[in-house]
């Protein structure tokens, strides 16, 4: 714990390396273990399971073999033609279908003791032979009661060929000399059950059993005795390269090259009682370590069935676990030498993989620090989606909106002292102007009554000119003025209709095209008519004269939630960037001198901000000019009077 105290105190760095080698180191550890416990199931698993499926294989081609032997029998045109005068007892027939059974033996290659019969549709053997395992076959048999065998009785019923894995008591191997084959003396084995599974076990026989149907009734039947019989366990071993397989009776072994501890074959033995409850009492796969006859396997068994559904026996494959622990310990080796590469790469990795991570975050302190000394202008870096880009995103919008905040108090600042300058200036030359204008006038009026042509032409110019100085007093005042807004239900169309009206009939607008967009699910705003009357007249004067009064203006309006925007766009000559943030600036002004105060877009900012709003303008130089208006459409209680504070009247 301390250590781990010490390591979040140090730098982030020094914390990521050390986290990130820890986790690699972690990671490969848990890693082997978990590959090589994983490893080791999975080639038991893959072992045994492939070699399971070879077994099965070659047991299933087993069953075609001997069902095809049966059916090329049952098709014999010597053995039709004498099977109706067998029925009927005639020796000669009989003989006949032995004769035919004998010579068609040989041509059958059928590896191992094999009863092979001629049954009458009352399952009862008319003639047969047994093959034994070393290819000689039986004397004749001519007799026997196979009714009580259910695949006999269900071939003949049905009519059908059937083919499994069945039981065969003893009685029924006496009548064709097999019985002795079929005794296997059970023997007592570690960790089996205390009582063999099928009480037939050790006298009667298991065998692979198939009958196809002769035309005109009875069948024919080959069965394939295990009992004592090897030679489709050692084929198995011998195709397969398998190490032990076995074929059992219930949970007994009857044939199988497992040895015992004398080298034999471990007849008789039995299975465990923790494989006998999965696969015999359960019907599934046993797949995993076992106990056979004196040493673990890595084994699988599977469930043989009869015809009727029901588990007569086990097929069996099986591996030594000592042989097999040998390749798991090479493998854990090798995965062990491969797990430590990884986990070396992870601790050089991390390396550029911390400074990657850690400086944006540097970066971000450095330009924190920055920030708070006052320095604006800092930005960070960022690059795609990351998570710190995304934080490195937020900075810079933070600073930018700090920024334009800090512009936007020196702006109010600068315009609050601009104001109380102009008005003091106003007030000052207010009174002389009125004056000078007065006895203008009346000198102008007594003179033209006397006829002075040359003094009226002057004094024309005297009263032009101070007209000119009132109308600047005049936009000084109102600039000046800190007026509240006299806020009711404004619809924003009409007051804009009503603009372009009065503007429409002004020489200036003579060659304006005026384009509407409106929204016309805009709603009503509460707002000084009067005063944004102001704002959209001082906003069109400016698009006319950018255009030389020809051109198009485009008035758009839709609603943003709460609020409104109104956007005035001009095609006319644009604004220069450098132009850009002085715009709102008292006396700015980019005509020539004499043609403009430079007041009035300061005129229409105080106007915007006193409703709430925002006004931001984009321009390219050459193609026009787009003013934007945000206003909220409910403004708050106190910011609506209906008084102004500066009632001072102007000249004239």
């Amino acid at each position: 714990m301390r250590l781990l105290s010490i390591l979040l105190s140090s730098r982030l760095r020094v914390v990521l390396i050390a986290f990130s080698s820890l986790v690699a180191a972690m990671t490969v550890a848990l890693n082997t273990v978990v590959l090589a416990r994983v490893a080791h199931e999975y080639l038991a698993n893959i072992e045994v399971d492939a070699v399971m499926n070879l077994a099965q294989a070659l047991y299933r081609l087993k069953q075609e073999g001997i069902t095809s032997v049966a059916c090329r029998l049952a098709g014999d045109e010597a053995i039709v033609q004498s099977l109706p005068l067998a029925h009927s007892g005639d020796t000669r027939a009989v003989r006949r279908i032995d004769e035919q059974l004998l010579n068609r033996i040989p041509g059958t290659a059928l590896a191992g003791t094999h009863l092979i019969a001629v049954v009458d549709t009352g399952g009862h053997i008319l003639a047969g032979r047994v093959l034994y395992a070393d290819s000689t076959p039986s004397s004749p048999i001519t007799k026997g009661d196979w009714s009580r065998m259910p695949i006999v009785a269900g071939a003949l019923a049905s009519g059908t060929e059937l083919v499994a894995t069945e039981v065969i008591p003893a009685e029924l191997l006496a009548q064709v000399g097999l019985e002795e084959q079929a005794r296997i003396e059970l023997l007592e084995t570690p960790h089996a059950a205390s009582t063999p599974f099928d009480p037939r076990e050790g006298t009667g026989g298991l065998a692979m059993v198939a009958l196809c149907p002769i035309q005109g009734g009875g069948a024919v039947l080959v069965a394939h005795l295990f009992n004592n019989d090897f030679t489709l366990v050692d084929q198995i071993k011998e195709v397969g390269g398998i190490e032990t397989v076995t074929i059992f009776m219930g949970d007994m072994r009857v044939s199988t090259n497992v040895l015992n501890e004398q080298g034999e074959r471990a007849l008789g033995t039995r299975i465990s009682q923790a494989v006998r409850e999965v696969v015999l009492e359960k019907g599934q796969p046993y797949v995993g370590r076992a106990y056979v006859v004196k040493e673990w396997f890595v084994t699988r068994y599977e469930p043989l069935y009869d015809h009727q559904g029901q588990i007569t026996g086990i097929l069996y494959v099986g591996t030594p676990e000592s042989a097999f622990l040998g390749l798991v310990r090479l493998f854990n080796e090798k995965v062990i030498l491969i797990a430590l590469v990884p986990g070396i790469l992870a601790a050089l990795i991390a390396v550029p993989i911390t400074q990657a991570i850690t400086a944006p975050v540097s970066d971000l302190v450095e330009a924190h620090r920055r920030l708070a000394e006052g320095d604006m202008s800092v930005r960070v870096q960022a690059r795609g989606s990351s998570e710190l880009s995304i934080l490195a995103r937020s900075f810079n919008s933070m600073a930018e909106i700090l920024h334009n905040t800090q512009q936007e108090l020196l702006r109010k600042e600068k315009l609050a002292s601009m104001g109380q300058l102009a008005a003091g200036v106003a007030h000052e030359i207010n009174n002389p102007l009125a004056t000078i204008l007065l006895f203008s006038e009346t000198m102008y009026k007594e003179l033209a009554r006397a006829g002075d042509t040359r003094h009226c032409q002057d004094l024309q110019v005297i009263i032009e000119e101070t007209t000119r100085c009132k109308d600047i007093v005049a936009d000084l005042l109102n600039f000046a003025r800190q007026q509240h807004v006299i806020a009711r239900e404004t619809d924003l169309h009409a007051l804009l209709e009503q603009v372009i009206e009065e503007a429409s009939r002004r020489p200036l607008f003579a060659g304006v095209q005026f384009v509407r967009r409106f929204d016309p699910m805009l709603p009503n705003i509460q707002a000084d008519a009067a005063q944004l009357q102001q704002v959209f007249i001082n906003l069109l004067d400016n698009g006319a004269q950018a255009m030389d009064g020809k051109g198009t203006i485009t008035l758009t309006t839709r609603a943003l939630g709460d609020r409104v925007e109104i956007q005035v766009s001009d095609t006319g000559c644009g604004i220069p960037e450098e132009h850009l943030s002085k715009l709102f600036t008292p006396f700015f002004t980019t005509r020539p001198p004499g043609k403009g105060t430079g007041l009035g877009l300061s005129i229409v900012y105080g106007i915007v901000k006193m409703h709430h709003g925002q006004i931001n303008v984009s321009s390219k130089a050459g193609e026009g000019t787009t003013f934007s208006i945000i206003l909220p459409m409910r403004l708050p209680q106190e910011s609506t009077t209906v008084k102004s504070t500066d009632d001072e009247d102007l000249i004239g």
